[in-house]
């Protein structure tokens, strides 16, 4: 006779599987609260910098929890982690050195 958690693993359902979905929720709600602060601090009267360095920071701490969790790189071996953000930085360097050509004065069209 086999246990009822027996049962339950072999079906798919156990106890990871809702400790795994109460997580998902958890961070749902967290990153809610995360935005709804973010467009507050849009309108509080801050200076610019500050505003734009939170908002950075509050964005950054958004995109961990969502490539950690819901891309499941928390889970997924060290090499696909390492993949995805080799894959990011060539991605940002590319972006950078495009925004750094068009904004250098020799790429200005010629007067006429």
């Amino acid at each position: 006779m086999s246990s009822p958690a027996h049962a339950a693993a072999a079906h798919g359902h156990d106890d990871h599987d809702v400790s795994k979905f109460q997580i998902y929720v958890q961070i749902a709600l967290l990153l809610a609260v995360i935005t709804g602060v973010e467009i507050i601090a849009v309108y509080l009267p801050f200076a610019k910098w500050i505003l734009v360095t939170g908002l950075v920071v509050l964005s950054t701490v958004k995109f961990m929890f969502v490539i950690f969790y819901f891309m499941h790189l928390r889970w997924d071996k060290p090499f696909c982690t390492i993949m995805f953000f080799i894959g990011l930085i060539l991605a940002a360097g590319t972006m950078w050195g495009l925004i750094a050509l068009f904004q250098a004065e020799a790429s200005l069209p010629l007067p006429t």
